[in-house]
């Protein structure tokens, strides 16, 4: 995406619904400019087309996998430095599903003396390049769109270990402090890692914040560390402080 589209796809979150006339005299482009930029953030799903203008997407169906390999790919490696700085060898972890968590993955090719536990092929695959990680593959049903691994099978692997943190990605948090996804069976999942957990880390860039999904996981008051790209909107922040959840922002010399 160029700068403009960037920036429109930002406007829409926040706003929930921008009008074709508003978003072409905020950029001083033609309305045909915008309908182009639009046309092309539907295709990709970020955005969904309505009558006039632009509104946010389904809550019920995600954003597909390759394009969220991309999507804030420099944002979700920042988030994924800050954790590796924040994590001592010598632990043990989970490590779920989603495109932030395979970038920790990635981040933690030089720690030592890990013992993780993922039902997420990309990881698994990722940390088996570190001779100093032990890597424990969860049981259960594949899925071909991102090589995650899901379903009851999964679950029963999962709680037979209790791990020192749950490192966990997300696709929603709203402003009381909900956590929301799109998979119901990846939720049953997140939740059991949730509670064979000493602690959880979350993992989510800023276009997680306001942004709606169908299926519950759980509240930020179950987390205790939250690692992000920018600092939280008020409304946000005021549900993570009532949570007791520690903020670790990531800035743009996070990575560097």
């Amino acid at each position: 995406m160029n700068p403009r589209q960037n920036e429109l796809l930002e406007l829409v979150r926040q706003r929930g619904f921008v009008s074709v006339d508003e978003l072409a005299s905020h950029f001083g482009v033609t309305m045909q400019t915008i309908r182009r930029d639009v046309a092309q953030l539907d295709e990709e799903k970020l955005v969904q087309r309505y009558h006039g203008g632009v509104g946010l997407p389904s809550s019920v169906q995600n954003i597909a996998y390759p394009q969220r390999q991309v999507l804030n790919i420099d944002a979700k490696r920042r988030i994924a430095e800050l954790v590796a700085r924040e994590l001592p060898d010598g632990k043990s972890l989970f490590i779920n599903l989603g495109t932030t968590t395979e970038e920790v993955a990635k981040a933690l090719q030089h720690h030592r003396d890990l013992h993780v536990v993922t039902n997420n092929l990309n990881v698994a695959m990722t940390l088996t390049a570190n001779p100093d990680c032990e890597v424990i593959v969860a049981g259960g049903v594949v899925r071909p769109r991102d090589r995650g691994v899901v379903g009851e099978a999964t679950i029963d692997f999962i709680r037979q270990f209790r791990v020192d943190i749950g490192i966990i990605g997300i696709s929603s948090i709203e402003p009381d402090g909900s956590l929301r996804d799109f998979d119901y069976k990846e939720v049953k999942v997140a939740q059991t890692i949730i509670e064979q957990s000493r602690q959880v880390w979350l993992v989510a860039d800023q276009t997680k914040f306001n942004r709606e999904a169908m299926v519950r996981l759980g509240h930020l008051s179950q987390v205790h560390c939250l690692f992000t790209d920018a600092t939280p909107p008020e409304h946000l922040a005021a549900a993570l402080r009532e949570a007791g959840t520690k903020v670790f922002v990531a800035d743009e010399e996070t990575a560097a």
